[in-house]
């Protein structure tokens, strides 16, 4: 049976870290598995606020990788001193935290750079594509956002090889995203985005989501939308050194957050609480640790170390990949947050599927009616509070620390090995 070839399209890859590189990482893993031969086209310069080298290792020797230059105008943004990575990042300070050179910036990127930053990628890739298309044969081509500049690539070359089958693959949603409405855009902007979108979505074969929700969205506005979330690697519980180490009953009650944690996903209402029980329970308090993994914005630790937790907050900073999984599995709760208003629900972090790898509890905040909220139900993996449910999420965390103190920490997970990448690849190679 003759190889299926697949040309993928992504800014974000090996050495680069965080969230965005993992999905198409995995994929690209799996997929020969499955009678797919992947080739990956990746920026040669790019910029990434975050580096992880030994995600470079998950790379086959065997796969083809394509790259070309790319400029971005980061230059520009050095202007905004240390706001330059939460620029890079797609992060930037809200509310009163803002100054005036972040008001700036986040009209700048806007209004000037649509639909990202890393539009200038688009003609030069175009023009190295069209060649390499015409010179090699493939099946199907992947552009994944964001950046959504990517998605732009996809749709040039689509006018060019209207016989290729475009996957348009939206790790986050583009107008939809909650951070969209902070971005001061003018009326023409915001129209220029929504046209943008609206050609992807009516132009791709396929549109992927990464939760339930986004591709119900993405249909209503024309796309051919399926779901296939992000996943949890390997076996579950695997106890490979270079996956997952064992884990002991930690000498602390121990709430982790792994990962980038900004403004807008603050969870004020969790914070409260403990600082709540901190101040009534001297043994919880001698014996709580509120562990952070990860790039934590300095307005939030400056707003911790106001309170009574300040004590208790053990900020290890960025790790490896591997190294955060470690810290997961040394943990005896593990924190989601999502942005809180409704037309959030849709989204699912992908932290979420390696803290069900561990077993682990999860306390999650977000929408009511979140995607996140459904995936905990049916796994039993934990529990999904709202922003405003302080009562509940005290008892919550009182009944998890009781449990702690007394031994009761097995896990009663359920339906996990849906989540695996192994199994979401072969959901993608029979949908392509």
């Amino acid at each position: 049976m003759e190889q299926k070839r697949i040309l993928i399209i992504t800014y974000y890859w090996p050495p680069s870290g965080g969230p965005g590189v993992q999905r198409w990482l995995k994929f690209a893993k799996y997929l020969p598995e499955f009678g797919c031969k992947p080739t990956v086209f990746i920026p040669e310069n790019p910029s990434y606020p975050i580096i992880d080298e030994t995600l470079e290792q998950e790379v086959s020797p065997d796969l083809d990788i394509i790259k070309t230059k790319i400029w971005e105008p980061y230059q520009i943004a050095e202007f905004f001193g240390k706001d330059n990575k939460k620029f890079k990042a797609g992060q930037f300070d809200v509310g009163k935290n803002q100054s005036w050179k972040s008001r700036l910036s986040i009209w700048v990127r806007g209004n000037f750079f649509i639909p990202d930053a890393r539009v200038f990628w688009v003609k030069p890739s175009v023009t190295i594509l069209k060649k390499y298309l015409k010179e090699n044969h493939f099946d199907a081509l992947v552009t994944t956002g964001p950046p959504h500049s990517l998605h732009l690539i996809g749709l040039e070359l689509k006018k060019e090889f209207p016989q290729l089958k475009w996957i348009a693959d939206f790790r986050d949603p583009w107008t939809e995203i909650s951070y969209y409405k902070h971005l001061k855009l003018t009326k023409s902007s915001d129209q220029k985005h929504r046209s943008l979108e609206k050609k992807v979505f009516e132009n791709a074969d396929i549109t992927l989501a990464t939760s339930f929700t986004d591709a119900e969205n993405f249909r209503k506005k024309g796309a051919n939308a399926f779901c296939i979330t992000n996943g949890f690697d390997g076996d579950l519980f695997s106890e490979n050194p270079q996956t997952f180490k064992p884990s002991n009953r930690q000498t602390k009650f121990t709430l982790s957050y792994i990962g980038v944690l900004e403004q807008l996903r603050n969870p004020d209402i969790l914070w409260k609480v403990l600082t709540e029980i901190i101040n009534e329970n001297e043994d919880f308090k001698n014996q709580f640790q509120l562990k952070f993994v990860g790039r934590i914005d300095d307005k939030i630790l400056e707003e911790l170390n106001r309170t009574s937790l300040k004590n208790s907050v053990n900020n290890l900073g960025y790790f490896s990949h591997s190294e955060a999984n470690h810290e997961m599995r040394n943990s005896d709760l593990l924190l989601i947050t999502n942005f809180p208003d409704e037309q959030s629900k849709g989204i699912i972090p992908g932290k979420i599927f390696e803290y069900l790898q561990t077993g682990k509890h999860i306390v999650s905040f977000g929408p009511e009616e979140s995607d996140v909220k459904k995936i905990l139900d049916e796994t039993n993996a934990g529990k999904h509070f709202s922003y405003s449910d302080s009562h509940d999420l005290k008892q919550f965390i009182l009944a998890k620390f009781n449990d702690w103190k007394n031994g009761k920490t097995a896990s009663s997970t359920q339906n996990i090995d849906q989540f695996s990448r192994w199994n979401l690849t072969k959901k993608l190679v029979e949908l392509i």
